[in-house]
């Protein structure tokens, strides 16, 4: 097991205790303050650890989740499971790792929201559906490494709100849901492979307009 630095554990620390005032305080000054206390780190320790506040501790509690997720991705067989398998399975952990803090989460949303807060949304989107691509073994660096990224964001966002709305411990409504966009992503890729495929066996149209242009070449009499 990796040894922690000591500021790494600190602010492993602080976000626990944080976590746990969020839903009486929000993600603000008074509940990392609260934390603070609580954990026994000197005073000034949240403005140390998180100089950005509670937006860079949301972001750190972002980038816990994704390494809960590359962690478990480990333990899957890849090799055989369908690529639509490992993106549920995926993204379904990294809604598991959110555990018992549903409320600190639903803050969060809403807390990123804000004004100050609307670039961080999109960043915590990216890098975790970049960090679940990577995960499952994607090694594209063309054009479809960004429209997998945008498309894994989507589902995502809508997912994650659909999980955080469902209040049964089961989340049978919400796993419904994920499967259902995940569905509309593989139709989508399909689609996309067939467009492209036939798109491939099209002439060329700059040869075509060539020969609109300029006809065929005349044989040289010999």
């Amino acid at each position: 097991m990796q040894k922690l630095d000591p500021s790494h554990k600190a602010r492993l620390a602080l976000l626990e205790a944080t976590l746990k005032n969020v839903p009486f305080d929000g993600w603000s000054e008074t509940s990392l303050k609260q934390a603070v206390k609580v954990t026994g780190l000197p005073e000034g320790a949240d403005a140390l650890y998180f100089p950005g506040g509670a937006l860079e501790m949301i972001a750190f509690w972002n980038e816990q989740h994704d390494a809960y997720v590359r962690d478990a991705v480990t333990k899957f067989d890849l090799p055989n499971m369908r690529i639509r398998d490992k993106i549920t399975q995926a993204v379904l952990l990294r809604f598991e790792a959110i555990g018992d803090h549903d409320e600190a989460a639903r803050r969060a949303v809403a807390r990123t929201a804000l004004l100050d807060g609307l670039t961080l949304s999109p960043k915590i989107l990216w890098a975790a559906a970049d960090n679940i691509w990577r995960a499952i073994g994607d090694i594209s660096t063309d054009f479809n490494f960004y429209t997998k990224r945008t498309t894994l964001s989507a589902v995502i966002s809508t997912s994650l709100a659909a999980w955080l709305s469902d209040r049964d411990p089961n989340k049978d409504k919400a796993k419904a849901f994920l499967d259902a966009r995940i569905e509309n992503v593989m139709q989508f890729e399909k689609a996309k492979f067939q467009v492209k495929k036939r798109m491939g066996a099209m002439p060329d149209p700059v040869e075509i307009l060539g020969k609109i242009r300029y006809g065929k070449k005349r044989r040289r009499s010999s």
